[in-house]
């Protein structure tokens, strides 16, 4: 005949890779931790009081460990679901460096481009400066060839009439 299970009657901690040691009067249960919840997440259950709170409640000792056993499974499966809506430490490093990367060499990219609209904006200012002093020296010959001639014109006036 199978010698039936202990009753879990102990502090459970749930995560941890130590061991968990049940004790009962008839021997001593020892399981690891990685058994019960995967990952390094800790969570506290004490299954002994649960189970006498239970039994206090009128619940014979198989129903208590059972509904015991189904709350704690259903928190390990709580706290695996909700530990896959999270990262860890060395995956937010490893995103954090690759997005401080990704930054770094966009602002090398806008600098570089700011330097580049830069050289461009100053060849064409002294472009436009060149032009215009290239026009305002056209326009100074211009004027400078109307009044020469304007001179000349007074001046033959001039001598006509003094005729």
């Amino acid at each position: 005949m199978p010698m039936p299970r202990p009753p879990l009657h102990s502090l459970q901690m749930l995560g941890r890779s130590s061991s968990l040691i049940a004790c009962d009067t008839s021997r001593v249960q020892v399981r690891h931790m990685s058994d019960l919840v995967p990952g390094n997440r800790a969570f506290l259950v004490d299954t002994m009081a649960m189970v006498r709170k239970l039994e206090e409640e009128g619940m014979t000792p198989k129903q208590a460990e059972a509904i015991t056993a189904v709350v704690t499974g259903v928190l390990k499966d709580s706290i695996s679901i909700i530990s896959q809506s999270f990262v860890s430490k060395e995956e937010m490093h490893k995103s954090e460096m690759l997005h401080e990367a990704a930054l770094s060499k966009f602002k090398g990219e806008v600098k570089s481009s700011q330097d580049n609209h830069f050289s461009l904006l100053q060849r064409d200012t002294e472009r436009l400066r060149t032009d215009i002093d290239k026009l305002r020296s056209e326009l100074r010959y211009e004027i400078d060839k109307v009044t020469a001639g304007q001179r000349l014109d007074l001046n033959l006036e001039r001598g006509r009439f003094m005729l």
